[in-house]
């Protein structure tokens, strides 16, 4: 028997469930060619990939505080999206930053609601490295995070205001790109809210 790896188990879309287990997922079965870098077969280029993972790892360091308010000696998920970023700016490898991925992911097993959402947050913006589609989970877990903190009643339009930051924070150059692809993932977190 294969052994999932943390990050496996959280990634298919929102809106399912596996059989075993009944993990709600982020990312499709099936792979858009638009973020498959040009190297794998798709028409991703190395730019536009290591735009977005700066967007995720915007999105993920938004709502860090409310892991580091549950685990403040605990520095993964930070180590993650600071990993995620250097890997976009050329200093590590892609081992190094989907390797951060893994710890982050690690650091949420124990936790639950808005200080769980917002270390895989962290652990997506750093698996961008890897696969580019992961920079739309790190969104994702990010307005979780924020849909989590909020008072009672008030978690629908906090995932509003989190979607609409990061909204605001997407690179020209790959607006479109994301945009279109919430968009295509009608089951994603953003079609949700609508933002």
């Amino acid at each position: 028997m294969v052994r999932e790896s943390v990050a496996a188990r959280h990634i298919v879309r929102f809106g399912q469930t596996r059989a075993a287990g009944g993990l709600a997922m982020i990312l499709p079965k099936i792979r858009d060619p638009r973020f498959i870098t040009v190297r794998r077969g798709g028409s991703l280029q190395d730019d536009a990939h290591h735009l977005l993972a700066m967007w995720a790892a915007d999105c993920a360091r938004h709502v860090l505080h409310h892991f580091e308010q549950a685990r403040p000696e605990d520095d993964r998920p930070r180590r993650a999206i600071d990993l995620g970023q250097a890997w976009a700016r050329g200093e590590i490898t892609m081992t190094q930053a989907r390797t951060a991925a893994g710890h982050a992911q690690a650091a949420a097993r124990d936790l639950s609601g808005a200080a769980r959402h917002a270390a895989y947050a962290a652990g997506q913006a750093a698996a961008v490295a890897h696969v580019a589609a992961h920079e739309l989970g790190a969104a994702a877990y990010a307005i979780k995070a924020a849909r989590a903190a909020a008072p009672e009643g008030a978690g629908e339009s906090a995932g509003r205001l989190e979607c609409r930051w990061q909204r605001d924070q997407l690179p020209e150059a790959i607006r479109e790109l994301v945009i279109d692809d919430q968009r295509l993932r009608n089951d994603i977190c953003w079609s949700v809210f609508d933002c």
